[in-house]
């Protein structure tokens, strides 16, 4: 079959270019030559008996949804323009994606510069992408939701959540003992930062995360 394929291509090729170049001989005889080139190389290095061997698709690997993903409905909201933005980017991180996932949220940010939630998720989005680790990217992403938004907790609970992922517990306790000292006694959050607070202190009593550090003391004046 390969050989019909390839003189049926060389024929039609051949009748194509004779309507064309008729008029111009050398034209006509060059391209007549490189068919006839096309044919020796095929019978040469062509293999019209070798078995098909088509490439399997490389694995597709799911990464387990964040904690951001799985609370970030709870403590930021789930029906608003940024939520649609961050479902997108989660679905990226989700297939490994990371960088991808910081490109879709920076999207939204050009269209939404002052959404707190999207620069909640940036800074999330950035802590994955750099393998768990606080960067100042990052950083500065949680505080500009923080200036935007102060008197909302989901910049500061994330960015705690952020920090503890990253091994700094001490500083995500303060972060979320302080929001926990603000929060009014009906909130509904008040729960969620118990929740953390708890699984901090049973970590530190398993020796599973080391002891809080004491404080340095202060120089006497």
């Amino acid at each position: 079959m390969g050989w019909v394929v390839m003189i049926a291509l060389a024929l039609l090729t051949g009748a194509g270019l004779w309507v064309f170049l008729r008029r111009d001989r050398g034209a006509l005889q060059f391209a007549a030559a490189a068919i006839l080139f096309a044919l020796a190389g095929y019978s040469l290095q062509g293999r019209p008996t070798l078995p098909s061997a088509p490439k399997a698709p490389p694995p597709q690997t799911d990464v387990p949804e964040s904690e951001f993903a799985q609370m970030r409905g709870d403590m930021l909201g789930r029906f608003d323009r940024a939520a649609a933005w961050l479902t997108m980017a989660e679905g990226f991180q989700r297939r490994g994606n990371t960088r991808a996932a910081v490109e879709v949220i920076q999207a939204g940010l050009r269209d939404s510069p002052n959404n707190a939630d999207l620069w909640v998720g940036l800074g999330n989005a950035l802590v994955i992408h750099g393998s768990g680790m606080m960067n100042p990217g990052a950083q500065y992403a949680f505080q500009r939701a923080q200036v935007i938004a102060p008197n909302h907790p989901g910049p500061r609970f994330f960015y705690g959540l952020a920090l503890a992922q990253g091994g700094h517990f001490d500083e995500a306790e303060r972060i979320w003992r302080g929001l926990l000292a603000e929060a009014p006694a009906d909130a509904p959050y008040r729960a969620t930062i118990e929740e953390r607070l708890q699984a901090l202190a049973a970590a530190r009593a398993s020796g599973e995360i080391p002891a809080p550090t004491p404080p340095t003391p202060q120089p006497q004046q």
